[in-house]
């Protein structure tokens, strides 16, 4: 019993920390230090650092937890909904938003090499099939591959900046970048033989 209570209360002491490494990333930026982490958890240093080893230990929890709870579920509504094309560029706007509202913990978590290939396969899985059955719905232009949807993500997260709080700049240059891919008679150039989920993993989900 005594067990039990010990390993309830180092699953709820893990989870007040990697919470307050994400609220305080979002208000302060990505150069908060693990002491700060923990004052804002409540939690002594020690703790943290038993837990999670250091400080890129908190930040690859945090960005894996913010990552399942808030971008997966975006991409997984989207592979279910009726309409593909709106649920394509939907998803793409609300994953723009909460990744721009979360910039300070993106570039946190490029710098603790947390954003990595499985989680940016895990945010472009479900949305090429989205895509697939867009094209089939004649929604978007035939020749879009799953990349390109995450080279629009980073390109529109490219935008956000400091003295932009509410994300003006990365709404309006998604909105852009969304217009083309409606369907078009023109034909793109084809995309290098490089794997743009690999080279851009500290990007994405893309950022």
């Amino acid at each position: 019993m005594h067990e039990q209570r010990q390993r309830a209360d180092a699953l709820r002491n893990a989870d007040k920390i990697v919470r307050a490494a994400i609220a305080i990333l979002r208000e302060r930026g990505p150069e908060v230090s693990l002491e700060e982490i923990a004052r804002q958890a409540g939690i002594g240093s020690a703790t943290v650092y038993r837990r999670f080893g250091d400080r890129d230990g908190v930040i690859r929890a945090a960005f894996e937890t913010y990552f399942a709870e808030e971008v997966e579920p975006l991409v997984v509504a989207a592979r279910d909904a009726a309409d593909p094309g709106a649920a394509l560029t939907g998803a793409l706007t609300a994953a723009v938003g909460t990744l721009a509202a979360h910039h300070g913990l993106l570039k946190a978590a490029r710098q603790a090499g947390a954003s990595t290939v499985d989680i940016a396969a895990r945010f472009m899985g479900p949305l090429g099939a989205v895509l697939d059955r867009a094209q089939r719905a004649g929604q978007v232009r035939a020749d879009l591959v799953v990349r390109d949807l995450a080279a629009i993500v980073i390109m529109a997260l490219a935008t956000a900046h400091p003295g932009d709080p509410a994300h003006h700049d990365p709404r309006r240059y998604l909105a852009l970048l969304l217009s083309s891919l409606r369907p078009s008679d023109d034909t793109l150039p084809p995309p290098s033989s490089e794997n743009l989920l690999t080279k851009e993993a500290g990007h994405c989900p893309p950022a």
